[in-house]
């Protein structure tokens, strides 16, 4: 089966606009709550909701609600939660399926919907087909008798941030450490500065006012520069970059210094490495992850296994593998010894445990190794378009490739979550990357 609708984070795209409207949300709900329902008995099925800070989270969940009650499912609302709160609490709370509306790191017009299986992991691209499959052929109402009901889970936060709490060493306490924590307005606005204080850290909280508008704007992951700044101006450890829904990190030392998901990576796996933590001494990442972690990784005798882009990939390849630790560039840490996805918090606090084990600065910790250089670019197409498969921007793949052949590597590819061709490439000589990059972004912006 195909999928048409879902990305490689479910379904997204601008709120009110195709395929992102409210109707779409109630039939997806349909679709959803028969696909989980699929023993047709009598017995009792849920579904737990949670959402990020968009004023148009509360249609979408009224609307996914209305789909799945009318199905049969019994439906938990959380509110504003992150992400992996959806992942933990699914299992916890007997669930057949977890669903998280988030764009994750798009601006506030965007919306998306996750799905999550009983097991609290993202749902597999066979089991988003046979829900596409009952979306297109449309979904039989439950009995009149049967419909579900719909209840308000008031304390989802609360247990998320027990639970993330827990992922910290016994006795452990971040006393006389400062951190600056960018929630970029979204999901973990209250819960990631609750977790840092009550772990003993002093807090200094950016990104907490939620509006419905302003999430991501200028500030999260994405946009570091503006906690960057403040790290320096309050004389501050670390400061934590979290995205829209919470379950990505970007690091900055005490010097403003900003650090990706990669370093975070490798200053984990070495370190669970030597502990015997690390299953099959393996770390699972991206094909966008930079060569330099690779190299690291191999004197450290830590194997880097390489997915596909998106951090569901990286879960797939950890579960068929037996590993614990993953994750992307861009910030998302699966540790499967505790969550089911990627948690930003949760990352986090790994790190704030070495700084605290070590005695060591942030700026130590968080240049593990050096980067490649690497150069990425990204080329905007029209809904409907196919540039990468023009003749045109094929040979000028090949070509590239041809020029870099031994020196470097090129990664092309289209976004999951966006009409984007990302075009990237590493190389030590930095004069020839750009050229190679330049070279593909013309063909594909000539072929868009």
């Amino acid at each position: 089966m195909t999928r048409n609708f879902f990305g490689t984070d479910g379904i997204r795209g601008r709120a009110n606009t195709a395929p992102m409207t409210a109707d779409m949300a109630l039939r997806l709900g349909q679709a959803a709550g028969r696909y989980f329902r699929r023993d047709g008995g009598s017995s009792v099925h849920r579904v737990v909701i949670g959402k990020d800070t968009r004023l148009s989270g509360y249609m979408f969940e009224n609307a996914l609600t209305a789909g799945l009650t009318s199905t049969g499912m019994n439906v938990l609302l959380l509110g504003p939660v992150p992400t992996p709160a959806v992942g933990l609490l699914t299992p916890s709370m007997r669930a057949d399926l977890g669903i998280m509306i988030s764009a994750s790191h798009n601006p506030a017009e965007d919306n998306g919907i996750k799905f999550f299986g009983p097991d609290g992991f993202k749902l597999s691209d066979a089991a988003e087909a046979e829900i596409e499959a009952l979306l297109a052929s449309g979904v039989d109402p439950a009995p009149a008798r049967e419909i579900g009901r719909a209840q308000r889970i008031d304390d989802g936060r609360f247990r998320y941030v027990e639970r993330v709490k827990s992922t910290f060493p016994t006795g452990m306490r971040l006393d006389g450490i400062k951190v600056v924590v960018d929630c970029a307005h979204g999901a973990a606005y209250r819960a990631a500065p609750e977790v840092l204080w009550e772990l003993g850290a002093e807090v200094v909280p950016m990104g907490v006012a939620p509006d419905g508008f302003n999430i991501n704007d200028g500030c999260g992951s994405t946009r570091p520069q503006a906690a960057a700044e403040a790290v320096v101006a309050h004389g501050a450890d670390v400061g934590i970059c979290l995205d829209g829904d919470a379950d990505r990190i970007i690091l900055i030392d005490e010097t403003g210094t900003v650090a990706d998901g990669d370093q975070l990576m490798a200053l984990m796996a070495a370190r669970w490495a030597e502990e015997g933590r690390l299953q099959g001494r393996t770390l699972v990442a991206t094909v966008m992850s930079n060569l330099g972690l690779e190299r690291f990784l191999s004197g450290h005798g830590v194997r880097l296994e390489r997915t596909r882009v998106g951090d569901r990939y990286v879960v797939e390849a950890m579960r068929a593998g037996g590993w614990n630790l993953g994750g992307e560039q861009s910030g998302h840490i699966v540790m499967t010894d505790y969550a089911t996805t990627g948690d930003g918090l949760m990352a986090g606090l790994q790190f704030l445990a070495e700084m605290v084990r070590t005695g060591q600065p942030a700026s130590r910790l968080a240049r593990q190794f050096e980067r490649v250089p690497q150069l990425l670019r990204n080329v905007r197409y029209a809904t409907g378009q196919a540039p990468l498969e023009t003749q045109s921007v094929q040979a000028a793949i090949r070509a590239a490739k041809t020029r870099l052949d031994g020196r470097g590597r090129l990664v092309i590819r289209k976004s999951g979550t966006e009409p984007l061709i990302r075009v990237m490439a590493e190389a030590e000589d930095e004069a020839l990357m750009a050229e190679v990059v330049a070279e593909v972004v013309g063909a594909v912006e000539n072929a868009a």
